[in-house]
């Protein structure tokens, strides 16, 4: 199969819409804000590498380097695109402190090396390889946005002493990372650079993985850190959902850069797996907080979701590689729900702050019920905040926001792709490709492609979508609509009807029962208190009736009304009574993008709710 290769982010201009309001909203403020957040908590301040016992610095982290790490990836993202000094000497400050602190046998970690150097590759847990990975990661961005390859050159004496440490003397106390994440790095670097020592190291991770693994922690089973069968194996999604996602995505690189059969046909099942029983409508994956992860299958509680930010993240990158190596339209389904719910969710909508778990339910009564004890329920937090103590989260959001643009378009001899849908003008090999749109608000997409004559447009028809109209023939092949440019300058318009659809859950997911979720377009909605008033599960939604749809400027969205049934209060006089007849009083549902609940005060929330 030929395989498809993406159009960078730094080709594609997002012009207007939806996404260009994220992108500068990303580019003026959350950036900032993450910056100054990481300031304030002392891990910018930790890469000077003089912590002491006693200090009044913050203990750094294990995991500090790579927040900063991410945080310099967005930098580079946004860099890219539009000059800024100031954060460009951001960036330079970091490295070089990088470069001044570095062991001489080329081993940065700002954690072992002032807190507890003995321990340097003996704790499996304790994410060098994982901060190694976003520290290579940022370094491949910072030279693609300024040609300077100074923070390369420093971390390629790191993965020198890697490659020596786990592959030549086999000296560490573990053969493969306890947080997955290198792999896709070292992909990343063996594409810029082209030399194997990159490609050899990632392999050598994936294969060892699950063979004769040893560390694994008395806390908890192989699973956890997808340790329990050799990659080749593994067939059903276990354990940390972002360090299995991380897994996967480099499982996806690899099937793509040397052909493997095997590896292919476990991303295919573990795509399957996650997508058709493990995930939750809004994107989410991972609905445990025990280990923040995979459970069994159609485990999927709404008020206790943990649905980590970086977990969507993580999916996001699978399924976009995925759609590389076999074109096919649920890949960049499962993108564009993760774009606009899974991920967005994880964003306030001033920029400022974030949500480590989204629920898809909230009972505010559930986190004040236990008046008698001091042992509370474990609920995840009904407000958003703006740094974590582990904050992988936002600096993952900041990267994902500014790089967007890459999972819009792909070409392979003869052939334009289109994934995603936003206002957009991008240089496509050559092709001049603009997309005018209104989307999500609206289906109607306008493609006009020059210099593409004799050559296919492969058009992603929606998952969601059930009707659609092309102004040009079409044949359709894996969800896209193909098409053929006949001439020099080339338009077609697009309607994708989009109205509200409601959608049931698998009789299996038991959290969901008797309840439907509505969506419009590629947009998950919710119910809020704020607008509904209290016990949102008493209202029973008319999904015949017809909606009112408006445009609200706060969500940048679409929000929807329907009409609704209370039960009339009045026919309680005691705690239980017979079933019928039960009196009802009419209301109205007002549905809010669920991106956006929690921006307007505490509120109860839900996205499931009873229907007629």
């Amino acid at each position: 199969m030929e395989h498809l290769t993406p159009i960078s982010f730094d080709k594609v201009d997002i012009t207007g819409g939806f996404w260009a309001d994220k992108q500068k909203l990303n580019r003026d403020v959350t950036i900032r804000a993450v910056r100054d957040r990481f300031a304030d908590t002392g891990r910018f301040q930790a890469f000077a590498c003089n912590w002491k016992e006693g200090s009044d610095e913050p203990r750094p982290h294990y995991f500090w380097d790579s927040d900063i790490a991410k945080w310099m990836e967005s930098a580079a993202y946004i860099i890219a695109k539009e000059p800024d000094a100031e954060l460009e000497k951001n960036v330079e400050d970091v490295i070089d402190l990088i470069e001044k602190n570095q062991c001489e046998d080329g081993y940065f970690n700002i954690y072992h090396q002032v807190v507890e150097p003995e321990l340097r590759f003996k704790n499996r847990d304790h994410h060098e390889l994982y901060c190694l990975g976003h520290l290579i990661e940022a370094a491949v961005a910072w030279y693609n946005a300024t040609g300077r390859d100074r923070f390369l050159n420093i971390l390629d004496k790191y993965i020198d002493l890697v490659i020596r440490v786990f592959t030549v003397e086999k000296s560490s106390s573990f053969a493969t990372p306890g947080h997955e994440e290198i792999e896709l790095a070292l992909f990343k670097l063996y594409r810029l650079k082209q030399d194997k020592k990159y490609l050899d190291l990632a392999m050598f991770f994936l294969n060892e993985r699950g063979v004769n693994e040893e560390n694994i922690g008395e806390w908890c089973k192989g699973k956890y850190h997808q340790s329990h069968l050799p990659v080749r194996q593994q067939r059903t999604a276990e354990g940390h959902s972002v360090r299995a996602c991380y897994l996967y995505s480099g499982m996806a690189d690899a099937a793509k850069e040397t052909g493997d059969p095997e590896m292919l046909a476990a991303c295919q099942d573990l795509f399957e797996d996650i997508t058709k029983r493990k995930m939750y409508i809004s994107g989410g994956v991972g609905s445990s907080n025990k280990g923040e992860a995979f459970t069994i299958a159609y485990d999927l509680p709404n008020d206790t979701a943990y649905a980590e930010t970086c977990a969507a993240i993580a999916l996001s990158f699978f399924a976009d590689r995925m759609k590389e190596i076999e074109p096919d339209s649920r890949y960049a389904d499962t993108v564009e729900r993760e774009m606009y719910n899974g991920v967005l969710s994880g964003l306030s909508l001033d920029g400022k702050a974030f949500f480590y778990e989204n629920p898809l339910e909230i009972n505010l009564a559930d986190h004040t019920r236990h008046v008698s004890v001091n042992d509370h329920d474990r609920l995840p937090i009904t407000q958003r905040l703006e740094v974590f103590g582990c904050s992988c989260c936002p600096p993952n959001v900041t990267r994902y926001i500014a790089s967007l643009g890459g999972s819009v378009f792909s070409v392979k001899e003869n052939a334009i792709y289109v994934h995603q849908f936003m206002e957009c003008a991008a240089d496509v090999n050559g092709a001049a490709v603009t997309m005018e749109t209104n989307y999500p608000n609206d289906g109607r997409v306008r493609l006009t492609v020059a210099g593409a004559k004799g050559k296919k447009l492969y058009v992603r028809v929606p998952g969601w979508c059930k009707e659609y109209t092309f102004s040009a023939p079409y044949t359709l092949e894996n969800g896209y609509a193909v098409i053929d440019v006949d001439g020099d300058l080339f338009t077609v318009e697009i309607d994708f009807v989009m109205k509200p659809a409601f959608y049931l859950a698998n009789p299996a997911v038991r959290a969901d029962a008797g309840k439907a979720a509505m969506m419009l377009g590629p947009v998950l909605y919710c119910l809020e208190g704020v607008d509904n008033g209290a016990e949102l599960y008493d209202l029973t939604v008319d999904t015949s009736a017809a909606p009112a749809i408006a445009y609200d400027p706060c969500f940048g969205v679409n929000t929807v009304a329907l009409p609704a049934l209370r039960t009339d209060k009045a026919q309680f006089a005691s705690l239980y009574r017979l079933t019928k007849p039960l009196a009802t009083v009419p209301a109205t549902a007002k549905f809010i993008p669920h991106f956006a609940f929690a921006n307007r005060g505490e509120s109860d929330m839900t996205v499931w709710f009873r229907y007629k």
